[in-house]
């Protein structure tokens, strides 16, 4: 193997020496992942005591193994090589049966991964594999945790649309707080590029007829709405094949409505879902399937789908209705989520006589106008004032649905869990953030998968452990941002509840060798590369089967901590379970600082 290793580096030391650029560059010829700040901190030991900061031939390999031949690499290998050199084709098919737990014919699978990863050629030519070409299979994508068959969409799309969890954004157009921040197009494309299918747009009346996407009443800046339907219509398919809704907090003049809907019709042209796909009298939601490439326009609407079908064969520009005095266009309602919650299963006779008389809220008194020929774009998603589980179940369509404050919805959770998922295996449930989180902060969102809740708005721009969850919970599927909930969401008789799983628990046993880590990013306090990492493995899920657990701390070591622990772990639902590998530094016996983290499905989990 160091004949290879010369022909690929020697061209580079014709010249003599190669300073830390040069080294750099070189070893990512080697088509293996290096990280600077370790590259240098290594490069720099070698040359310490020198005059010259460059480097020979036999440094930069003494640098390269350094760096690339881990310790837990060379165990592994050796367990499996009889002579230490290379893996025949038949000792690598033992190691797949035996640590990675393949159970498929491994032969085909191992020449695969010899012609894939092993760079010597005559090894190759040979059918074995050099200790070189182990390495850079353990580095690869084949050994990625992740599942292979997840990374692609697998699960069944078929179901009516309130069946899957949906990946959906709050206030997408900001890109830091709520308040003063800017409105950015931006919030809209690195949305839709990671996944999201549900965007959210605040629409105010612009000048010149002209109307603005921004967060009302405060300093953030304002998009034109027009801007925003053509960064959309761009980017709404680069990452999934599957629909788009988008979720409109309308608060314009019927006037600025009517050109809204000029624009949607005008910019998306046949994306913009404008009729149904089959009978006009809708009795189940269509299915992501069915609804690839369109653009769904979630608001409210005026009358049945029918009417409105036939209404968009006449013009009825500049004819509005009014959407009736308790409803306004906008779906989130700041005061909702604070208001004090009435039990949901009361008559509504009663509930008139426990509200006390007070004045009526401003809302109410202004009747909104809505634009018909708007009102008509609207077809699988009407949005409906949230009354009670009782009240939907008695009047609400399957084309209809509802946003909840998250408020209001832990109380749900908390006090009438059955109902809710009765709900939401129903009809399509938003969540949104409650209006005081001005810093775009995000609640946890597994609280609200727990109970089937399709739609759990997050501030996509804010960086933190809710985001974390929802960017891993949508890794699964293919990152198509649709998931199949699982089937005790989706029965409308389930039993099932977060805190009581009763016959609906699947345990499954976890056991997770924590054996090392490599090049982690070293600590802001090291002038060096290096950090006192510790890993945090954390399980989200139903209550009961949330735990957080965390290994010991290895000293000044960010290049190859090792720690070889197991940690063992029974989950009751895996369904719904997600979990966290979170890396960070002990900064003090207090605090720690967040080096990374990965977070996946349980059962996206690959074995081996």
């Amino acid at each position: 193997s160091h004949t290879w290793f010369l022909n690929i580096i020697q061209d580079e030391f014709r010249m003599g020496r190669i300073d830390l650029e040069s080294t750099m560059k070189l070893l990512e010829t080697l088509k293996l992942p290096f990280n600077f700040a370790h590259v240098k901190h290594v490069f720099k030991k070698t040359v310490d005591k020198r005059k010259t900061h460059l480097i020979n031939m036999e440094d930069f390999r003494a640098i390269y193994r350094a760096i690339v031949h881990r310790a837990e690499y060379q165990e592994l290998f050796r367990a499996y090589s009889p002579n230490s050199k290379f893996l025949a084709d038949t000792e690598l098919i033992q190691f797949l049966r035996k640590e990675q737990y393949e159970t498929e014919t491994c032969e085909m699978m191992a020449l695969e991964i010899i012609l894939k990863h092993e760079p010597i050629e005559e090894v190759r030519k040979r059918r074995q594999m050099s200790f070189e070409g182990f390495i850079r299979y353990m580095n690869s994508e084949d050994c990625s945790i992740f599942k292979t068959e997840h990374r692609a969409v697998y699960q069944d799309m078929n179901h009516p649309l309130c069946d899957y969890f949906i990946s959906s954004s709050h206030n997408t157009y900001l890109i830091s707080d709520q308040l003063i921040g800017p409105s950015d197009l931006w919030g809209y494309i690195s949305a839709l590029l990671k996944g999201c299918r549900c965007l959210e747009i605040d629409c105010w009346n612009g000048s010149n007829n002209e109307p603005v996407v921004y967060h009302g009443h405060t300093l953030t800046s304002k998009i034109p709405f027009s801007a925003v339907i053509q960064a959309i219509d761009k980017y709404a398919f680069v990452a999934s094949d599957y629909p788009v809704i988008l979720s409109l907090e309308n608060h314009c003049s019927s006037d600025q409505q009517e050109t809204m809907a000029d624009i949607l019709e005008t910019i998306l042209g046949d994306k913009l879902l404008t009729s149904t796909i089959g009978d006009v009298d809708v009795k189940q939601l269509p299915s992501p399937e069915e609804l690839k490439f369109r653009i769904l326009v979630k608001n409210k609407k005026v009358g049945t789908i029918e009417e409105g079908m036939l209404r968009r064969d006449l013009d009825s520009h500049g004819e509005t209705a009014e959407v009736s005095d308790l409803e306004n266009l906008s779906d989130e309602d700041e005061a909702d989520d604070t208001a004090p919650l009435l039990p949901t299963n009361d008559s509504s006779k009663r509930k008139n006589e426990q509200t006390p008389p007070g004045p009526p809220r401003k809302k109410a008194k202004k009747k909104m106008k809505i634009a018909l020929v708007l009102s008509d774009l609207v077809i699988y998603t009407k949005s409906q004032k949230f009354v009670s589980f009782e009240h939907s179940l008695d009047h609400q369509k399957c084309y209809e649905n509802n946003s909840i404050g998250e408020t209001k919805a832990r109380k749900f959770v908390k006090h009438s869990a059955k109902d809710f998922i009765g709900h939401t295996s129903r009809f399509i449930t938003r969540i949104y953030p409650k209006g005081t989180r001005t810093t775009s902060s995000n609640y946890n969102p597994q609280e609200f998968w727990n109970v089937g809740c399709q739609m759990v708005a997050l501030n996509f721009q804010t960086p933190g452990v809710q985001m974390e969850l929802q960017n891993g919970k949508f890794l699964d599927n293919g990152g198509c941002g649709y998931i199949l909930k699982p089937e005790f969401l989706r029965d409308h008789n389930s039993t099932f509840t977060p805190q009581n799983v009763g016959r609906y628990s699947k345990p499954m046993s976890l056991s997770i060798r924590l054996i090392s880590g490599h090049q982690l990013p070293p600590s802001n306090l090291s002038k060096t590369n290096k950090a006192d990492p510790l890993v945090h493995i954390e399980i989200y899920g139903v209550p009961g089967d949330q735990v957080k657990r965390k290994s010991s701390v290895v000293k000044s070591n960010a290049l190859s901590p090792r720690w070889d622990e197991t940690f063992s772990f029974t989950v009751q639902v895996p369904e719904l379970a997600l979990i966290r590998f979170c890396v960070e530094d002990e900064i003090s016996l207090v605090a720690n600082e967040f080096l990374g983290q990965y977070t996946l499905p349980l059962l996206s989990l690959s074995k081996g």
